[in-house]
């Protein structure tokens, strides 16, 4: 296997869970600040031009974190990152879902259409700034009432680790000092879960 690795949160969730598993997967760096990873060979693998993406033993492109994770723990499935009965899985996949489409993709579209507009303006089809900030205060809503749900959690989804915690932990992380979060204010108990996670090990893949 091959893993394309670069800068950024989803490259970091990949690298996370793998390190969960004991995994040291052979990466070849893709410099997305020079826009490599718009460019042959790189946008071949990935018409989408993101990072990451996982060659396979048999030559197969993988993209996607998360498909990029079922596909490892299928072949490595202990620990379990996802699930290990059809219920734990399906409340994983519930999480995941949860995370990326009320909080992660609206925060990564208004963070390029505001702070990052200069870098993204000639290259994505952005968001005007207004527009910008008012998915950002939806963002900021639904990660307040992700706090409400972890008032009684240790993890996202219970007493298990899971890549629900790896990706929400890898995306708070990014663009915050050094063992910081980029969690807003008054969220508590997303605070006390952020530093469970920070003390992990793999947190450094």
């Amino acid at each position: 296997m091959k893993f394309f690795n670069s800068l950024g949160p989803n490259p970091h969730t990949v690298r996370m869970f793998a390190a969960e598993k004991g995994l040291d997967l052979p990466r070849q760096e893709v410099d997305v600040m020079s826009g490599e990873h718009r460019q042959p060979p790189y946008s071949l693998h990935n018409p989408m031009m993101q990072t990451p993406a996982l060659e396979t033993d048999e030559g197969q492109i993988i993209v996607e974190l998360t498909a990029i994770c079922e596909y490892l723990e299928e072949l490595y499935p202990d620990p379990p990152l996802i699930g290990s009965t059809p219920g734990e899985r399906a409340e994983t996949r519930m999480w995941l879902r949860r995370l990326d489409l009320n909080i992660l993709e609206g925060r990564s579209r208004a963070f390029r259409a505001t702070l990052a507009r200069e870098y993204y303006i000639d290259k994505i089809k952005l968001l005007s700034v207004p527009a910008a900030e008012e998915l950002q205060a939806l963002v900021q809503d639904r990660i307040l009432w992700l706090d409400q749900q972890m008032a009684v959690k240790i993890w996202i989804c219970g007493d298990r680790f899971t890549l629900a915690d790896i990706m929400f932990y890898c995306f708070m992380a990014f663009r915050a000092p050094e063992g910081e979060s980029s969690l807003p204010p008054g969220t508590p108990n997303l605070d006390a879960w952020f530093h469970r996670v920070k003390v992990r090990p793999s947190t450094k893949a």
